[in-house]
């Protein structure tokens, strides 16, 4: 089993023996964390770049720390105020990154293909934070490795996933991701907040909550995009939480031993019920974030072995 990709830009092109490559080195790395293990040799000498082009707190915390924690230089740089904003091109980004000679590049951006154009344009390995509605594997990525951990595997589990689908990368990601180990996909929302075509993907779609969830495994809610809404796609949040937040009446529906996942942040009392959120029984929310710098570890651990490899050939031969 191998993971030969040159970056993290997306799932769509992971092959799942690849999936299952990250997932196992990102297992021991995580329990490694647990017990405290220092691992400051597998990136040492090397510098990588946090570029968040959007907000994301905890996203850029999470791919900051699995970088020291292997020994890498980080180096944060803060694309809201930065020269982007006086009118740089995303190519002449590239270019700058260029003379810098980065290893790594961690990206998130507003724009759908951007972190893809990036990747075209730098000499280093780019791992994508999120990019538009597009994509966001990572955390595909770490909802897949506590949802193994939680369950004992990653196949044939009945999935739900409730709430603004339609505006959702995160969603995005893990229906490729859980397609790709044939779990079995439920998709709930309203009309508005569910985007056409669905069944294509091989997923069930349910507009009511309770239908949708029955008997599933995992309970999968999203977070409303509200900053992506150019409308009334809710009546009220109100309203909203009624019909799809989830609570200790909508759970019953589901399995007796399901878990409850969030990729956060929780608008907690519109998205889910903050006693369903807290409950250490059935939510994972906590162990997702844990689960995060494991799974970023491995990723940049992988693609920096590759980026070695491919620094070792004869120039020339990389094309």
């Amino acid at each position: 089993m191998t993971f030969r990709a040159k970056h993290l830009l997306g799932i769509e092109h992971l092959h799942p023996t690849e999936i299952t490559t990250l997932l196992d080195l990102a297992d021991r790395y995580a329990d490694h964390n647990r017990r405290g293990v220092a691992h400051r040799d597998v990136l040492a000498g090397m510098t990588q770049i946090n570029m968040f082009f959007e907000n994301s707190t905890r996203t850029q915390a999470s791919f900051e720390i699995a970088g020291k924690r292997l020994g890498a230089d980080v180096m944060n740089m803060g694309m809201q105020a930065s020269s982007i904003k006086k009118g740089e091109t995303l190519i002449d980004t590239a270019l700058t990154l260029n003379a810098m000679h980065p290893d790594l590049l961690v990206v998130r951006h507003p724009h759908s293909g951007a972190v893809d154009l990036l990747a075209q344009k730098v000499n280093c390995a780019v791992l994508n934070a999120g990019d538009g509605k597009h994509e966001h594997p990572t955390q595909a990525l770490l909802d897949a490795l506590t949802i193994r951990r939680a369950k004992g595997r990653l196949h044939r589990l009945s999935i739900a996933i409730c709430g603004d689908v339609a505006h959702s990368r995160v969603a995005r990601s893990n229906i490729m991701l859980l397609g790709k180990m044939e779990n079995r996909i439920r998709l709930i929302a309203p009309p508005t907040l569910m985007p056409s075509g669905m069944n294509e993907f091989g997923c069930e779609v349910f507009e009511d909550m309770e239908e949708g969830l029955k008997d599933v495994d995992v309970v999968m809610m999203l977070r409303l995009q509200k900053e992506r809404m150019d409308g009334g796609f809710i009546p009220s949040e109100r309203e909203y939480f009624h019909r799809y937040g989830l609570d200790a009446a909508k759970l019953a529906h589901a399995k007796p031993d399901a878990i409850v996942m969030h990729p956060g942040p929780m608008n907690r009392g519109v998205e889910i019920d903050g006693t369903i959120a807290d409950d250490i029984n059935r939510s994972v929310i906590q162990e997702q974030v844990e689960m995060g710098v494991a799974v970023r570890m491995a990723a940049m651990d992988l693609l920096a072995q590759n980026l070695r490899a491919a620094r070792a050939l004869p120039q020339g031969i990389m094309a």
